[in-house]
């Protein structure tokens, strides 16, 4: 009973705090509770009171939990990282063992290059292929190259990266004349020169336009031609086809006026020093043409004798008998010289307006011409030629 007594009137202490004196404006007082539902009140604390010790507890367990877990996490994250790590750069030590033959192909993406590596077991993984591309800021280049079995990735990067390795492709440069374009053509394929020299000999039948008039100069687009187990007729081919083409993509009229343009083109593209001047040069041309004035081109003279500019004699360059001979001869030369890029063509279909008659590169070291309109400006610009020349030498 004592107890009793005690446990109810520690929980309505604040009843008798309350209500148990005097008081000038007494509150209303609250009438005992039973003894039932004091001990529902008290079993109701003691509930609420557990609740929120395992409550806590949980919160801390959980906390804990999360960073034992967050913890083993993060070494798992660790490990894994560490293991994809390792197999992305795993590479074979080098220098490799078995010869075999590797072909990139032109506009071959980076990624399926490394899958054909892969599978031909040159490097062990293609990560570590595009890495040490990455690593060596590299470019590759098409053809058949000389690798061996498990090689660094590294290694194979150098090779495929360097153009003078490659084989089975043949490069047609811009402003190369056909005679240099077979003559490469026939030692990547293997093939004798005489076997493409009977083809551009034959007049081109089924294989150039017509406005080429049966001849390849000019006609043939520069570019990487894969020529490995080809014809030469069938290599010469898609040459011809790639220069179509292209004049079609860059709407070069067609027929005679097209014919016209390669000429002018490759003549501006044998005598520019910088790509931005073919047009000056093609001005000039045309310029010269409308006064009835010759060209006066050294290049051309020299490609009618089949050697460079610098090899002419004052007497070839006086040689009328020589039908590219501009110096002589007016109007434009019988064919193209040479097989013009695409920034030639360009400036020859579409010439800056001026009125200028002649041109000097004045500077040899760095390609500087000078255009002018009239002689007395030609012997100035000719005399800063020679001065600079000397001063270079």
């Amino acid at each position: 009973m004592t107890e009793d007594l005690d446990e109810y009137f520690s929980d309505n202490a604040e009843w008798v705090e309350t209500s148990g004196g005097a008081s000038a404006d007494p509150e209303p007082s609250q009438s005992p509770k039973s003894r039932r539902d004091i001990r529902k009140q008290r079993a109701l604390r003691r509930r609420r009171r557990t609740v929120m010790v395992v409550a806590v507890v949980a919160v801390v367990a959980l906390v804990i939990g999360i960073g034992f877990l967050g913890a083993g996490a993060i070494r798992h994250l660790k490990a894994v990282t560490a293991s994809d790590s390792s197999l992305q750069i795993a590479d074979y030590k080098g220098p490799g063992d078995k010869a075999v033959t590797f072909t990139v192909k032109t506009g071959q993406a980076t990624d399926q290059i490394a899958r054909n590596l892969v599978k031909k077991s040159i490097v062990k993984s293609e990560s570590a292929f595009t890495s040490a591309i990455a690593a060596a800021n590299a470019t590759l280049y098409p053809g058949v190259y000389a690798l061996k079995t498990h090689m660094r990735a590294a290694d194979v990067v150098k090779i495929l990266s360097d153009q003078s390795k490659a084989g089975g492709f043949a490069e047609v440069k811009a402003g190369e004349r056909v005679s240099d374009v077979i003559a490469n053509a026939a030692q990547a394929s293997g093939k004798d020169v005489s076997e493409f020299k009977t083809i551009i000999d034959g007049g081109g039948k089924g294989i150039l336009p017509d406005e080429a008039n049966g001849k390849f100069e000019g006609w043939l687009e520069p570019g990487t031609y894969e020529v490995q187990g080809k014809s030469a007729e069938t290599i010469i081919k898609d040459m011809v086809d790639a220069r179509i083409a292209k004049l079609d993509a860059l709407k070069v009229p067609t027929g005679s006026e097209r014919e016209r343009i390669l000429i002018i083109a490759s003549i501006a593209e044998s005598e520019a020093n910088n790509p931005d001047d073919c047009g000056k040069v093609a001005r000039v041309i045309l310029n010269r043409i409308d006064q009835d004035m010759p060209l006066g081109m050294d290049s051309t003279v020299a490609y009618g004798f089949g050697i460079n500019g610098s090899q002419l004699t004052d007497e070839q360059l006086q040689d009328g008998s020589n039908p590219y001979n501009t110096r002589v001869n007016k109007g434009l030369t019988p064919t193209p010289i040479s097989n013009p890029g695409d920034s030639a063509i360009q400036a020859a279909m579409n010439p800056p307006e001026g009125k200028w008659l002649y041109f000097v590169t004045t500077n040899l070291k760095t390609g500087e011409t000078k255009f002018v309109e009239t002689e007395d400006e030609f012997w100035k610009i000719r005399d800063e030629y020679k001065n600079n020349n000397e001063n270079a030498n």
